[in-house]
């Protein structure tokens, strides 16, 4: 570890406390003296990093009467500082915090087992909030600034990051994260939440190993990454997947052959920025077998179609939306931002490019299911048909509030066979109420 020669541990740490100075006022001039004496800081590792904490706040400890319950929150407040992001680091260490909302360097508010609360954690100054997001933005080769004042970008767990500066946040600097399991869920898990049931869930499987082009809708918060992630693992492993989205948040661990690629905003002068639009016509030359959208939230909706058409099969994609019909118009608006077309040529790509439609929600008890699968079926006097496959019925509310409720066959068949036929899962009246023994023979 180099350190400039101007101090020593000794010199540095050797600054009396009263007794009514905080555990703040320690941390930041520790921490500040500490910046002064290191030198070539990005160039060591963590635990280099942590030893040398340690050490310096060990030395501060023999002069003045610390606790070792003190000294432990103090090097690991240091060390956020300088690696981590501060006070919202033990935030991000909960594991059962999902979101994490910062109004301003003094309102965080955070979402714990479905509830939004106001935290008690707080950044020391506009400044210190200002410098995480800069910290966080410049890792992934983002800029924002105020010519620039709104970014999208991830943290190195994959975590989703939204800033927003002022002056179009006009209570100071905004920033929202939403937080990712360490482990990708399955679809055991989500059976086990009752998103969805066993039958629901093998009718899925068939689906997606038979290339059906599938869109995923739902409100804000409901889930839709994370059943598209699910979806992805029942896709074959000899299969070619490119994956695009505006920040990268999907985690597609069961698939080999994977190329992912993230969009990349225009420099200080403008120039170099890379949309999905792009992306998406590039993926089509990268030989894929499917590519996956992670959102479409504008003119891309028309390129994301065109390659569903093109010999594309089995693609996915994700859009906000409150219904399924809500979002088959929200595709219609998306696709006329990018080009003048007829509607109903718009509604003949939507229904030859999307073979199923899922819908999710996030309900009253903060649960998240599916409430909706739908096949589009054609296009017939101006509209697009749909054919209601599973519908979620709320039965009831048990003591605790928790909907109870399942997603229920509506008795209509699938139409549009083709696909499974041509996969070799010819026996499609199993698809629906089949036993275990019946799946394995599947």
């Amino acid at each position: 570890m180099k350190h400039k020669e101007t101090g020593n541990i000794e010199e540095i740490a050797n600054y009396k406390f009263e007794e009514q100075d905080s555990e703040d006022a320690i941390v930041d001039h520790l921490t500040y003296k500490l910046r002064d004496v290191l030198d070539f800081m990005y160039s060591v590792s963590n635990d280099e990093l942590r030893q040398y904490v340690e050490e310096f706040v060990i030395t501060y400890a023999k002069q003045y009467q610390i606790s070792s319950g003190q000294m432990s929150v103090i090097v690991e407040r240091m060390y956020n500082s300088f690696r981590g992001l501060g006070v919202l680091q033990p935030l991000l260490d909960d594991k059962d915090i999902t979101e994490i909302m910062v109004n301003n360097y003094l309102e965080i508010f955070v979402e714990k087992h479905g509830e939004v609360f106001k935290s008690d954690v707080r950044f020391e100054s506009q400044q210190k909030l200002e410098d995480t997001i800069q910290s966080i933005v410049s890792k992934v080769n983002r800029v924002v600034n105020e010519s620039t004042p709104i970014v999208d970008a991830r943290l190195e767990d994959g975590s989703r990051v939204n800033v927003v500066l002022p002056p179009v946040a006009l209570k100071g600097a905004a920033m929202t994260i939403r937080k990712f399991p360490e482990h990708a869920l399955t679809i055991d898990d989500l059976i086990r939440f009752k998103a969805l049931n066993k039958e629901v869930s093998q009718f899925l499987k068939h689906l997606v190993e038979a290339k059906y082009n599938i869109f995923i809708g739902g409100g804000t918060g409901s889930g839709k990454t994370t059943f598209l992630n699910v979806l992805s693992n029942f896709i074959p492993k000899s299969e070619r997947i490119v994956t695009i989205e505006d920040s990268a948040e999907l985690q597609l661990k069961s698939i080999p052959n994977l190329i992912s690629l993230e969009t990349r905003n225009a420099n200080t002068q403008g120039e170099g920025e890379i949309t999905i639009r792009d992306l998406i016509r590039t993926s089509l030359r990268m030989r894929p077998s499917r590519v996956i959208v992670g959102e479409v939230r504008g003119a891309e909706a028309l390129d994301m179609l065109q390659a569903m058409n093109t010999g594309h099969d089995g693609s996915l994609s994700t859009g906000h939306a409150n219904s399924v019909k809500d979002m088959l118009s929200r595709i219609e608006t998306m696709v006329l931002s990018g080009a003048e077309l007829p509607i109903d040529v718009i509604r003949k790509q939507i229904t030859s490019a999307i073979d199923i439609m899922i819908h999710l929600s996030r309900f009253r008890d903060h649960s998240r299911k599916v409430v909706e699968i739908s096949e589009v079926t054609g296009f017939e006097n101006g509209e697009i048909q749909l054919n209601p496959l599973f519908v979620f019925q709320e039965t009831s509310e048990d003591k605790e509030g928790r909907i109870i409720g399942d997603l229920v066959p509506t008795g209509n068949k699938l139409h549009s066979t083709m696909k499974l036929e041509i996969s070799g899962k010819q026996d499609i009246e199993k698809l629906y109420g089949q036993t275990d023994e019946e799946t394995e023979v599947m």
